[in-house]
């Protein structure tokens, strides 16, 4: 009801507001992302990890050009699945400044498992001149900081769309259906079906690539989840089984009473 009187108040405005061109209108109002069934949703939700390890490969060979994980270190890798020699893979593909050795200088050596993933620029004003005054955010922890987490995100991957008829874009800037304001200056990152080839044999489909990289964008965020939905369901089966243990005492101390 109240979202009825809502619209109605916004038509009437739109109606008696001169120079509101439809498509002015549309560059403010707010799309809500549909909601997508996770594997990780609810009390017993779990991460997969085949979804795990190809969100990994997404952001890798698509996300990494642009965005860092900055909370994340190569050896986090080993909680998806990888094994002790493919994280030492993943992290030598990486330079990274060390020293001051013997002589006081610093130096480049490829990166450990200890070290934090490597981000793609050296820092805030060199990602901005590569992205047209753009700064990609850190997608460490982007599920718990944006509205609709999960939901939101994969709406964005898969929410690019062609400008609609009257809407007034900036330059350098791509439409997007469920982006604030429609306007955003990340480029789709996520461009066509078979745009990766997965190590495990499933298409990558657009849709497919984007679920999969929230996937991990979720592990990379909360990491802890499967251990803490495992000892919540230790918790409530404790609690099951004392509440029964409570109720047979309380049961036989006052059997001879009633």
């Amino acid at each position: 009801m109240r979202r009825a009187i809502l619209a109605l108040i916004a038509a009437v405005t739109l109606s008696l507001t001169p120079g509101l061109a439809p498509g002015a209108w549309a560059q403010e109002e707010q799309v809500h992302p549909p909601h997508q069934q996770w594997s990780f949703e609810g009390v017993f939700g779990t991460y997969d990890r085949a979804a795990l390890q190809r969100g990994f490969q997404v952001y890798k060979e698509v996300c990494s050009a642009c965005h860092p994980v900055t909370h994340l270190s190569y050896r986090d890798l080993d909680d998806i699945g990888y094994s002790e020699d493919q994280v030492k893979g993943f992290a030598a593909q990486s330079q990274v400044t060390d020293g001051p050795n013997d002589q006081g200088e610093m130096f480049q050596r490829p990166a450990r498992p200890s070290d934090a993933i490597v981000g793609p620029f050296a820092n805030e004003q060199a990602a901005r001149a590569a992205n047209n005054g753009a700064y990609p955010p850190d997608l460490s922890l982007i599920i718990k900081a944006r509205e609709g987490g999960p939901d939101y995100v994969y709406a964005l991957l898969t929410g690019f769309a062609d400008t609609p008829a009257g809407f007034k874009m900036n330059a350098n800037m791509n439409y997007n259906t469920y982006f604030a304001g429609h306007q955003i200056a990340m480029p789709p990152p996520l461009t066509a079906d078979g745009q990766l080839t997965y190590a495990d044999g499933t298409k990558a489909t657009v849709k497919q690539m984007a679920s999969d990289v929230v996937t991990f964008l979720s592990w990379a965020a909360e990491p802890n989840l499967d251990e803490r939905h495992r000892m919540g369901a230790k918790v409530i089966l404790f609690l099951i089984v004392v509440a029964a243990l409570f109720y047979g005492a309380k049961r036989r101390i006052w059997a001879a009473l009633h």
